[in-house]
């Protein structure tokens, strides 16, 4: 009763105590800050990486880079080469920086600029300048001039063979020349110098392309749990997804291609692959949005393609001139800045338009660089002109192991069968065509249906016929 009496006194206590906490928390934060500073710089947490410095680090390590990232990075290497103009280095990363913008953006007007900013930097230091001969690889790589990325790659790797952000760069451009024993050579070095999801990746592209599809999406999967930056796990991601969609597992597919973009939202690619997946799966709507959302952004020819043909599978074929229309001018685009979209222009004359003409187009590409895309094109263009005779080997070029055409594409072996067909091969025909349907059911909107029709016409083997029938 006398406590209750005396007003508040008795919050007294309780009010000293909280006083003493605090102090006694602040007096602890300053100790633990003073220790802190105090410690040495082993023992602190590094502070994040600015945007322009994670740019800088996947640049010269060969692997994806976030746009807003290099945008940054740009940025801050024009301000010091304005400052510096001798700085060849700056140039050198300047240059890098735009080749791969131009390639996350699809706009070929990013190639004389980083082609500039290189030879600007070669210009300053002409002798040991690596980082420059490694720029100029990704360009002409960029540009599809495989020959100039070899050049270019083998005159940095002549600087600094233990070098590994070179062979990335060779592997890709012998790959585009066809040289298959060569992107083999070059894996086995990459491998014995580097690990790391980069060279994962890397390899698992050469996989791929020998028709080793589990080895592929193992290499792949590995890459995706070992990346760092989200653009770059986004850009395995969608690798992975093409492997899917490859061998006809549309949701697997689908289900990669939407987490690449969650990832990355400017992961084009994964966009396009979503339409190629949902189309797959019947759903027309959100296929074409996707496709609409990919094209807005990353603008290739290949993309405006593949939407031209779906709307044209869907009978609208004012939509599908549009896409046609889209693809001329990507094309003429990049030619006017140095690129090479000859093949993809190609394949599309050869369906939609000139088949004589895509056959002088890519006969001229199979010169240049003969590898399994082109002599598939090649031999398609010259069935689609009549030449069936003359199409049947490169035909074959594309789809036989034993003559470097490793990879497993529904659309090569459509290809082969229908030649096939013209020729009178009927066994071989009903053969590949059963193949195509059996590797990826849905690898194309338009030609599947014909690939079916064609394979119903064949009907069954005949006994009588003779094993040719089969």
């Amino acid at each position: 009763m006398t406590v209750c009496a005396t007003d508040d006194k008795p919050h007294e206590p309780r009010r000293r105590v909280r006083r003493r906490a605090l102090l006694a928390s602040a007096t602890a934060c300053a100790v633990l800050g003073g220790v802190l500073v105090l410690l040495p710089r082993w023992q602190q947490a590094p502070p994040a990486p600015d945007p322009g410095a994670r740019a800088l680090v996947a640049v010269t390590s060969g692997v994806p880079a976030a746009l807003p990232d290099l945008q940054a990075l740009v940025e801050e290497r024009e301000r010091r080469v304005r400052r510096h103009p001798e700085d060849a280095e700056s140039w050198a990363v300047l240059g890098a920086a735009r080749v791969e913008q131009g390639l996350r953006l699809a706009d070929p007007t990013y190639w004389p600029r980083a082609e500039k900013a290189l030879r600007t930097s070669l210009k300053a230091r002409a002798k040991g300048n690596a980082p420059a001969l490694r720029g100029l690889a990704a360009l002409a790589n960029a540009r599809r001039d495989f020959a100039g990325a070899r050049k270019w790659g083998e005159a940095a790797r002549r600087l600094e063979p233990e070098r590994w952000t070179t062979y990335p760069l060779l592997i890709e451009a012998s790959a585009g020349l066809g040289d298959d024993e060569e992107t083999g050579r070059l894996l086995e070095k990459l491998q014995d110098l580097r690990s790391g999801p980069a060279v994962m990746a890397r390899a698992a592209a050469v996989y791929r392309d020998r028709g080793w599809r589990e080895d592929a999406a193992a290499k792949l999967a590995d890459a995706v749990s070992a990346a760092g930056e989200p653009a770059e796990r986004a850009a395995y991601l969608e690798r992975a997804g093409q492997l899917a969609w490859e061998r006809g597992d549309r949701q697997d597919a689908l289900r990669h291609f939407q987490e690449a973009v969650r990832t990355d939202p400017d992961q084009r690619a994964a966009q396009a692959g979503q339409g190629r997946a949902l189309a797959a799966l019947g759903r027309m709507t959100e296929a074409l949005s996707a496709y609409r959302m990919a094209l807005a952004k990353q603008p290739r020819p290949e993309y405006a393609l593949e939407l031209g043909e779906l709307y044209e599978s869907l009978g609208l074929e004012r939509a599908a001139g549009v896409q046609y229309g889209v693809l001329r001018e990507r094309v003429r685009l990049a030619a006017a800045h140095g690129g090479d979209e000859e093949v993809v222009l190609g394949r599309f004359e050869a369906d939609h338009g000139d088949a004589e003409g895509a056959v002088r187009r890519l006969r001229a590409e199979w010169e240049r660089q003969p590898s399994t895309e082109v002599a598939d094109a090649l031999g398609w263009a010259l069935h689609r002109a009549g030449e069936d005779e003359e199409a049947l080997p490169f035909a074959v070029r594309a789809t036989e192991g034993t003559e470097g055409g490793g990879v497993r594409s529904a659309s090569y072996v459509f290809h082969r069968g229908v030649i096939e067909r013209s020729l009178e091969r009927y066994g071989a025909a009903r053969r590949h065509l059963k193949e195509a349907l059996r590797i990826n059911p849905w690898f194309s909107p338009l030609w599947v249906p014909r690939a079916k029709a064609a394979l119903a016409r064949l009907g069954e083997p005949s006994v009588q016929a003779g094993p040719e029938s089969r």
